[in-house]
């Protein structure tokens, strides 16, 4: 029902309605009746009136990559359709001559029925069979008159033809061929059979019957919900066309959310009897919970073609600005951020993750500035685009490769040490919110540079039982503290459940993108928790649906499309990428052939024995750091310039993996009793005999 058609008398009657208040306990006074609304005050109300602008433009048209996308459709359908008549150009010129003798004895039949004024012999057989000789008589000296002068005109129009021929043959053979081919194809036109087309259809075009309020308020009323039966819902606005679908705005009964009705996907397509790709039904929290967007595309989003990367032949990306991923169900372009988030992807296998991967990865390739670490843990190279640009590079499923990962996350925790004292230590009018800006990566010197870090299938490294538990938390210290400094971890998983996947990682992650999923625990694991009662549900997708998820960051979770990189034109992207970085000079490690260094490759806790004071059964973690230090430099030299505090935490973060933690040790310091954090040498021997 529209508020036009709402009877507002009747309304403010209904609205007027009384509460009994019962009566004193001890029964003193009866109950009363006590007015609830005021029917004068609800007549006399002005209600606020807002206005809602119609878009100028549609949808289409509101963006270059729309209005490019629907003109190269139009352009794509007539280059088809000229190439499809033009194959079977001599099929229709064989069937136009096998037409012709008929077409030419149908215009000789025609030419002479006129020219003997066939049209007066019903009327004369009228005047004959009337007895009427006198009209007979007129008839026939009209027709005389016809055919004299109708016989002249087709004579001299057969000498003409006749003349003109041999003028023309003489003059021009080719154009007399011309000519003839002409009169032979109108020939056989005339002749064709009136139920046999000349050209076969290029295009076969499906009537697709508009989306119609009936046909809505129907489907709706058949998915289960006993309260849209009774009460019926609400049009906000007219059901309108957006894009290559129908738009219609609902707003559903009260207590009826539109997660409710997102979770009867299949059965409302059922009810609109369209494909279930074509039904996208999504919610629109900023109105409110019971606000419904029901888009009904014409066509299955499975069956739409792949989504050309924008930036796939041109371009590059300032990854302070988000960057192109795919297209929603209605073809408009989606974009999603990497500076201060980080990313994490899941899906069952193949659904389409590792290609989704590929944006942000050859995003972060083609910003110049950004230094980029990249582990493809299944091994077979899908990103091996990446070794063209990536400072450090690795590929496997084996335990070097899963130990280099590892280590990765491990650096990325120095790393953060140092970028927060480098931006300590700047005057405050170059960072005055203490976190990465645009031009403190453009300034080579300070090292403050975007860093992606990608770990495709990083349930293998969570999961390796040796390093799995510290990788876990060095990812989560990284997600935690790297946003403001330019670190951006991206993850992309398999296999979402609680052993695989760190529960501080699944929490703390500020973008998710989910493909299908089999079930709620996994769906929420990868979308974030309760997103599955939300009504945020990528378990409703089906296999068909390859390269589609659910987008969650910083705007309002929306299904996506993904672009789609195939290995040749991400190889050809990361060509460019690595121009980039050789223009400006900052092609290095694995990309520039140089062996970088991945950190110490021995024993922690050996070298902590080895290092161990002689009688102490307590040692403070900073002065363990400093020994460490002491005997491998190239190892532990990083650790030795930070501050205590720091010192402290770096090796207790180090150690906790094996099961030590560190504990208060008090020291007598001038006469003071000073404590500190440290290892009893008794946890540190527990830790080796127990490997």
């Amino acid at each position: 029902m529209s508020l036009d058609d709402y009877d507002w008398k009747r309304g403010a009657a209904e609205l007027a309605h009384v509460e009994t208040i019962p009566p004193p306990a001890d029964g003193r006074a009866d109950a009363t009746t006590v007015p609830v609304d005021d029917e004068a005050t609800l007549r006399g109300w002005d209600a606020p009136k807002t206005t809602d602008r119609r878009p100028i433009l549609p949808p289409w048209a509101r963006s270059r990559s729309s209005l490019l996308d629907e003109v190269t459709r139009a352009g794509k359908l007539a280059a088809y359709r000229c190439a499809y008549h033009a194959v079977r150009l001599p099929l229709y010129g064989a069937r136009l001559l096998a037409w012709a003798p008929v077409g030419a004895l149908r215009a000789i039949g025609g030419i002479w029925r006129w020219a003997s004024d066939a049209e007066g012999r019903p009327a004369r057989a009228d005047a004959v069979a009337g007895g009427d000789w006198q009209a007979y008589a007129s008839l026939v000296r009209l027709r005389d008159r016809h055919v004299r002068w109708r016989g002249l005109v087709c004579a001299a129009g057969l000498a003409g033809a006749v003349g003109g021929s041999f003028a023309l043959a003489l003059a021009s053979p080719a154009a007399a061929g011309i000519v003839g081919a002409g009169l032979l194809a109108a020939a056989g036109a005339a002749g064709r059979p009136a139920d046999v087309p000349l050209a076969t259809r290029a295009v076969v075009k499906h009537e697709l019957r508009p989306l119609t309020s009936r046909e809505v308020e129907r489907a709706l009323e058949s998915i289960g919900i006993a309260a849209i039966r009774n009460d019926g819902i609400r049009f906000c606005d007219p059901i309108a066309r957006d894009g290559d679908g129908w738009r219609a705005v609902i707003d559903l009964p009260a207590g009826v959310t539109a997660a409710d009705v997102v979770d009867r996907r299949d059965r409302l397509a059922s009810g609109l009897a369209r494909p279930l790709g074509c039904v996208w039904p999504e919610g629109v929290p900023e109105a409110h919970p019971g606000r419904l967007i029901l888009w009904v595309g014409d066509k299955d989003l499975a069956e739409t073609g792949a989504v050309a990367w924008p930036l796939a032949r041109s371009g590059t990306v300032d990854l302070f600005e988000p960057f192109p991923v795919g297209v929603d169900p209605r073809g408009r372009p989606v974009t999603a951020g990497l500076i201060e988030t980080n990313w994490l992807v899941g899906s069952i296998p193949g659904m389409g993750k590792t290609f989704l991967v590929k944006l942000p990865l050859l995003a972060a390739g083609l910003d110049e500035r950004s230094e980029v670490w990249t582990a493809e843990l299944k091994g077979t190279g899908d990103l091996a685009f990446a070794e063209q640009y990536a400072t450090r590079y690795t590929s496997g499923a084996d335990d070097d490769s899963i130990e280099t990962a590892a280590r990765m996350l491990a650096d990325l925790r120095g790393e953060l040490q140092q970028r927060a004292k480098t931006i300590k230590g700047l005057p405050r009018d170059l960072a005055p919110e203490n976190k990465i800006t645009p031009p403190l990566a453009d300034r080579q010197d300070l090292g403050l540079h975007p860093l992606v870090v990608v770990i495709d299938e990083c349930q293998e490294l969570f999961s390796h039982p040796e390093y799995g538990k510290a990788a876990g938390e060095n990812a989560v210290k990284v997600i935690k503290l790297g946003r403001a400094l330019g670190v951006i971890l991206i993850l992309a998983t398999q296999r979402p459940d609680k052993d695989s996947l760190p529960t501080g990682v699944s929490a703390n992650v500020g973008t998710r993108a989910c493909l299908k999923v089999m079930g709620h625990v996994e769906n929420d694991m990868i979308l974030g928790t309760s997103a599955h009662k939300q009504g945020i549900r990528a378990t409703m997708f089906t296999r068909r649906d390859v390269g589609v998820f659910y987008l969650v960051g910083d705007a309002d979770p929306q299904i996506v499309k993904g672009s789609y990189i195939d290995g040749p034109t991400g190889e050809a992207i990361a060509e460019r990428a690595r121009a980039l970085r050789i223009a400006r000079g900052t092609l290095t490690g694995h990309a520039a052939g140089e062996t970088v260094d991945e950190g110490p490759r021995h024993d922690l806790l050996d070298d902590l024995a080895a290092v161990w004071p002689t009688d102490e059964a307590n040692v403070w973690n900073a002065e363990l750091v400093d020994r460490l230090a002491a005997l491998r430099p190239e190892a532990y030299g990083p650790w030795a310039a930070l501050a205590d505090e720091d010192k402290t935490e770096q090796l207790t973060g180090a150690v906790k993996p094996y099961g030590i933690a560190s504990k208060g040790v008090s020291r007598r310091i001038d006469g003071k009793q000073t404590n500190r954090r440290g290892i009893a040498r008794a946890d540190l021997d527990r830790a080796r005999d127990g490997r």
